[in-house]
């Protein structure tokens, strides 16, 4: 396993890294139907890149100039639902102070990208069914009918199929909205793509915190690369940008990438923060939040809660951590010392 060099810029696909054999047949099938205009969902765990898909799916077609719309159907209350898919009409319901647009309004001739579909309520499933067949909704509180021009792109973590089989999912709406299906693998299953999504999560959070890392050790790659990856994608990149905020020196080694293979779980670490005597009070709070912050598994909301600071002060301490690493040029020593500058021989990618 090659040494990582933080300055290599990852092959990407409308912002998509990868180049194993998975990926590659899915930017081709991408392709294809972005030319079109059928209804498009997206299969696969959690963290695996569903959203991206879909704006590639947006970005690469016909549509690619009007607008794209995202409805999280998870993050909605369910007796807003409604006036977030249609809009409503002042007074149409208690507190309703305004007449408010819905997304099939705010997509017209673009895309509607609704995430976790599959939680959506079937009461709503049979709405959402009557629209995609008459292409015309009303708002709540209203019977004037609006026509919609839009692309549905749909994605879910769950077999939408089978979804259909038990009856959990609409089967009439299933084959309205999985025209065609892309089925997005886990991490563990294209392994190859995990030292380009190291390196462009590397170049990335280098910026973002100013850091003066240049390299990842070929131990903390080869840990990396070995790694389950329950959460997938998001959690290599909350793993990655959690070592650089942390990390002193140029070069990112094994001790320094936590892994927490249960990412549902804060990381769980000693209580007990040992101190040498002598230090000042600020290096104390440093050590402090970004322990914090190691035992929430580099989550900076959690740690900002726990903390009892807010988000925006422990960012802002974060940022002043950063610049003052760089200023003092912390250095880690010669062990774990680099062999190589360039990532494994890979499959030909393809380019944007």
């Amino acid at each position: 396993m090659a040494l990582s060099n933080v300055g290599f810029v990852a092959p990407t696909f409308h912002g998509i890294v990868g180049r194993s054999k998975q990926m590659l047949k899915i930017f081709s099938m991408i392709e294809k139907v972005a030319a079109g205009d059928s209804s498009v969902c997206i299969e696969g765990e959690s963290g695996t890149g569903k959203e991206l898909i879909a704006r590639a799916v947006h970005f690469a077609g016909p549509r690619r100039d009007g607008p794209l719309v995202t409805l999280d159907c998870v993050a909605i209350p369910e007796g807003l639902m409604e006036s977030h898919l249609f809009g409503h009409v002042k007074g149409a319901f208690t507190g309703a102070t305004e007449t408010r647009e819905g997304v099939f309004s705010l997509a017209n001739h673009g895309t509607l990208f609704m995430d976790e579909l599959s939680e959506m309520k079937l009461s709503l499933q049979v709405k959402l069914l009557r629209i995609l067949q008459s292409r015309e909704f009303s708002k709540v509180g209203s019977s004037t009918p609006i026509r919609t021009d839009i692309r549905l792109v749909t994605a879910t973590n769950r077999d939408l199929l089978k979804a259909s089989v038990n009856g959990s999912f609409r089967e009439d709406l299933y084959y309205r909205v999985a025209v065609v299906v892309l089925n997005v693998p886990p991490l563990r299953e294209r392994r190859e793509d995990i030292p380009l999504l190291v390196d462009h999560f590397l170049r990335e959070f280098t910026a973002l915190y100013r850091k003066p890392i240049r390299e990842i050790s070929r131990s903390a790659m080869e840990r990396l690369v070995s790694s389950p990856w329950p959460g997938n994608v998001r959690q290599l990149q909350n793993v990655i940008e959690q070592a650089v905020a942390l990390t002193e020196g140029e070069i990112l080694r094994e001790g320094d990438v936590f892994l927490d293979n249960h990412p549902s779980q804060p990381r769980r670490v000693s209580g007990v923060l040992e101190l040498e005597s002598g230090l000042l009070l600020r290096e104390v709070e440093r050590r402090y939040i970004l322990r914090t912050l190691v035992s929430v598994g580099g989550s900076r909301t959690l740690a900002a809660k726990r903390l009892g600071i807010s988000l925006r002060c422990l960012q802002y301490k974060l940022k002043f951590y950063s610049e003052q690493d760089q200023a003092n040029g912390h250095a880690n020593g010669a062990q774990d010392a680099p062999n190589h500058r360039s990532v494994p021989d890979l499959e030909p990618g393809m380019s944007q």
